[in-house]
């Protein structure tokens, strides 16, 4: 997969990196909780949020065209979400189609310094 990676960038796209994104939510953030609470989820989240890390370190280190990077999608309306739903305002609270329209602007912007970071779906950076 590596060997992909470092080409990808370069396959016949205007891109100069190719873009590693995970999905992951803010309650992963350590440096972002305030609230407690969820400790299943968010410790699920922060461990993803510490692999990200890891390989974009090693992304970095090895200097390749690669850039992984955190994406938070926002409250979007899912069954998921849904008994979360009351205390979040309505233009706060997307659709999938939104969600995935904002991230893609998110990665389809992502440069190689980008590598590393943790993303809001408005390309605000969070903490880790």
């Amino acid at each position: 997969m590596w060997p992909l990676l470092r080409v990808g960038g370069g396959l016949g796209t205007e891109r100069d990196v190719a873009v590693v994104a995970n999905l992951s939510a803010r309650v992963g953030s350590i440096g972002d909780n305030r609230l407690g609470g969820w400790h299943s989820y968010r410790s699920s989240k922060t461990a993803l949020n510490q692999l990200t890390k890891t390989i974009s370190v090693e992304f970095g280190r090895k200097k390749d065209p690669i850039a992984c990077i955190l994406l938070h999608p926002g409250t979007v309306d899912t069954d998921l979400s849904r008994p979360f739903q009351r205390n979040v305002p309505a233009e706060k609270l997307f659709t999938k189609e939104l969600s995935v329209q904002k991230l893609m602007n998110i990665i389809n912007n992502t440069k190689q310094q980008d590598n590393g970071k943790f993303f809001a779906w408005d390309g605000q950076e969070i903490p880790w």
